[in-house]
């Protein structure tokens, strides 16, 4: 998948400047796609001079001059095509698991450390994404929001990160519970 596929995603919503899709992609898209704001200004003047998108200026007061993009036809159909491709399934690469793969031989507490890290990260994003879903439900209950909401997909991935995050942190705990009871095992027969 390319980051405009994601930014053609993210423009179904509407309208939005640079600025806006890069907030929009920190708070929801984070959790399955990642890019820094100058690869976002990049792709979106790449985008429009494809034609995928068009922006139009818009005068401040007090503040810059902005612009805001929206799809074109030709976004949509490129945006169509994409979804209709089949999709496979993501190779994990994690530094992590290899250190916690080599742990025996390595550094243990460090490693320990890192996966402590990796918790009370997975621990973080879980309380921001529950608190993204309930901006999302408004009050409703799921059942009520998937039945009336003009559009699924965004709450549909949010489950997905939220999902990914409560698994990191179960298997972070998991971890840490398994390399310290093989270190007092080892110290006891040391």
């Amino acid at each position: 998948m390319s980051l405009r596929n994601a930014v053609m995603a993210a423009l179904l919503d509407g309208e939005a400047s640079g600025y806006d899709l890069a907030k929009s992609f920190d708070a929801s898209v984070a959790n399955f796609w990642t890019c820094t704001p100058q690869q976002l200004y990049r792709e979106l003047d790449r985008m429009e001079a494809d034609g995928l998108v068009e922006a139009r200026t818009v005068e401040q007061e007090r503040r810059p001059t902005k612009r805001l993009f929206s799809l074109t036809g030709r976004g949509l159909e490129a945006l169509t095509a994409f979804t209709a491709e089949q999709h496979r399934p993501t190779a994990v690469r994690d530094e992590l698991l290899v250190a916690v793969m080599a742990a025996d031989a390595g550094d243990v507490e460090s490693v320990k450390a890192s996966i402590r890290e990796r918790r009370q990260w997975a621990e973080a994003k879980v309380a921001r994404y529950e608190r993204l879903r309930e901006r999302l439900l408004d009050g409703r209950t799921e059942e009520d929001f998937l039945a009336t909401a003009e559009r699924v997909g965004p709450y549909l991935t949010l489950l997905r990160g939220l999902l990914f995050e409560r698994d990191n942190a179960r298997w972070c705990a998991r971890s840490l519970t398994v390399l310290e009871r093989r270190g007092a095992r080892l110290d006891a027969s040391g």
